[in-house]
């Protein structure tokens, strides 16, 4: 028996940050981050909705990126002593996904970060409060899945928290905030959008209701990322519609080892992270490759190409198709080929900002973390250690995957 899980209302079009009006409830608490929503006017207009619709409204402000475990403990503690019945997180990725840990923290105050980790492991939620999703980023999706992503900063890993308990009963999809994201945002995120729906779509956990979801998602991203990247407001409207249908793809089917490998190195190096979204645009080529030589994997890489109508005879050249389009769309996005020219803001760089005697003396642990991270298990093709710390060298020099 599987399972399908989506928010149980879904807002989405331009101005539809005005459903917040329509919410009933006593108390609501708005988790936000850096400054974008309020420096361009949504956080005001989003209080504004929940008190007309009758509500006490108290705010969050300042999550960070990656947000962090002490993040999420403080955050709750705000909740435990306010009391909201209504949790609302808006922005990017990662005030969604800290204020899902907070919700988490706040209706079990005693359950532990370790606890919250464990795989499909959440007690039922919903005791204290509902929680509402706002996207202002067109790739997480973390609006409409069953997903949150904390870092340990004294491990220096990013921890996934998977239960379908933290999947929002309404997400807001208004593309009106998505449009003043600056173009490296745009890039970035578009990319983890097109990892998110590739990976669900050659997913073990794949399945008839999350494929037309993926390819659809894939079909509209192929069409409208570089255009939106290039500053065509169509098409940024359309891609905030896109990575959600990515989005709902994956928190059904999951993914893969590109996450695996995104989440423990995000977080390890000592001079700065490897943005999320670039991450993944570096090593989806990569693992495309080392998949393929699962016939199965092959086949659906193959159905990505003919669905793209990129051209192509065999499985394998198609396979061969999908690798060259996603390098030169990482080029069209500025985007590096590999960790080596990773430079500061995910940009390409000579020299970049993971030394290589670093990235040696940590192959072997950051190896052995993404086999263990929940996005392995769904893989099509299960990596070693050895296997996995060869693939992780092949990300890091932009050397060809041949085994």
């Amino acid at each position: 028996m599987a399972r399908f899980t989506l928010p149980r209302d879904l807002y989405h079009g331009k101005g539809s940050l005005e459903a917040l009006k329509n919410f009933t409830g006593k108390k609501a608490i708005i988790c936000v981050g850096g400054g974008s929503m309020k420096r361009n006017g949504f956080l005001d207009k989003a209080v504004n909705y929940l008190k007309e619709a009758g509500m006490e409204v108290e705010l969050f402000e300042g999550i960070e990126p990656d947000p962090s475990v002490e993040t999420v403990m403080r955050g709750a503690e705000v909740m435990q002593k306010f009391g909201p019945d209504w949790i609302v997180a808006m922005g990017g990725g990662s005030p969604i996904d800290a204020a899902k840990a907070m919700w988490i923290k706040y209706e079990y105050p005693d359950i532990t970060f370790e606890d919250m980790c464990k795989v499909f492991g959440i007690p039922p939620l919903r005791k204290k409060a509902r929680f509402c999703a706002i996207s202002s980023t067109s790739g997480t999706a973390t609006e409409v899945t069953a997903f949150s992503i904390i870092t340990d900063y004294e491990k220096g890993i990013k921890y996934p928290i998977a239960d379908f308990e933290i999947t929002p009963d309404v997400a807001i999809v208004d593309s009106g905030l998505a449009e003043t994201m600056p173009v490296h945002l745009v890039a970035h995120t578009g990319m983890d959008a097109m990892t998110h729906a590739i990976e669900a779509y050659v997913s073990t956990a794949n399945c008839n209701y999350t494929d037309p979801l993926a390819i659809w998602a894939i079909k509209m991203i192929e069409t409208d990322l570089v255009k939106s990247y290039n500053g065509d407001m169509d098409s940024r409207n359309k891609m905030h519609d896109a990575q959600c249908l990515a989005g709902m793809a994956f928190s059904n089917a999951l993914l893969g080892i590109v996450h695996s490998m995104a989440h423990k190195t995000g977080a390890v190096f000592k001079n700065g992270h490897i943005i999320h979204g670039a991450a993944n645009a570096m090593y989806l080529p990569k693992v495309i490759k080392f998949n393929s030589k699962d016939e199965t994997a092959k086949k659906r890489y193959g159905e990505i190409v003919d669905y793209m109508g990129l051209g192509g005879n065999t499985d394998d050249e198609k396979t061969d198709i999908l690798i060259n389009y996603l390098r030169k769309m990482n080029d069209d996005l500025n985007i590096p080929h590999c960790i080596k020219n990773y430079g500061e803001g995910g940009v390409p760089a000579e020299t970049g900002i993971v030394p290589e005697d670093e990235f040696l003396e940590k192959l072997p642990s950051i190896a052995a973390n993404a086999l263990l991270d929940a996005c392995t298990g769904s893989n099509p093709r299960q990596p070693s250690q050895e296997e996995m710390e060869k693939l992780l060298k092949c990300c890091y020099y932009d050397t060809d995957v041949d085994f």
